[in-house]
């Protein structure tokens, strides 16, 4: 039997006091999104997450929640070179800072090294966690050597083409030129 726990939603300020830690996974049937990214053969794969939360003393002294989010999946996709399953893994590991509001995370965003949050009383984790892994997804899922080799082109000895078909207007050709046969 596989544990789960589900991603909270948290105080953030308060988890980040504590010094919080909490991991979990959650079936990848719970991130709506990813199953949607994903070919759709593994909704009991697993998402493998954890978060800890720390308050840091930033310039100019003011304590600020952070909190680090480490979450790991395997999602099965297909391969758009050779059109054969594979897993996909992605892994985000990425440290957050907390801000009061949407203001003062628009004008410390160019300046910061760091993502930002806006503190919220009830911070939904289950989303960020969601969020960081679309982020991973490849624009364009495909093995690095593909077990089949894909046929690129006619030139590939399994390319099998059609038959060349007379084109209709060389009949006409030959007849407007006097050649009728």
């Amino acid at each position: 039997m596989v544990n789960e726990i589900a991603a909270p939603r948290l105080d953030a300020r308060a988890f980040a006091q504590s010094a919080g830690n909490l991991a979990g996974s959650e079936r990848l049937v719970r991130f709506p999104r990813i199953m949607d990214a994903s070919d759709g053969t593994a909704p009991n794969a697993m998402v493998q997450w954890s978060v800890q939360g720390e308050i840091r003393h930033v310039p100019p002294g003011q304590p600020q929640p952070w909190l680090h989010l480490d979450a790991d999946a395997r999602i099965p996709q297909e391969c758009q070179r050779c059109l054969s399953p594979m897993q996909v893994h992605l892994h985000v590991e990425r440290w957050f800072r907390f801000v009061d509001d949407e203001a003062s995370a628009l004008a410390q965003d160019e300046t910061s090294e760091e993502d930002l949050l806006v503190l919220e009383p009830d911070f939904d984790l289950h989303a960020l966690i969601e969020d960081e892994l679309l982020l991973e997804l490849p624009y364009i899922a495909r093995h690095e050597a593909c077990p089949t080799q894909p046929k690129m082109s006619a030139t590939d000895p399994e390319f099998t083409a059609e038959p060349e078909r007379p084109n209709p207007f060389a009949a006409l050709a030959r007849l407007k030129s006097g050649k009728a046969g």
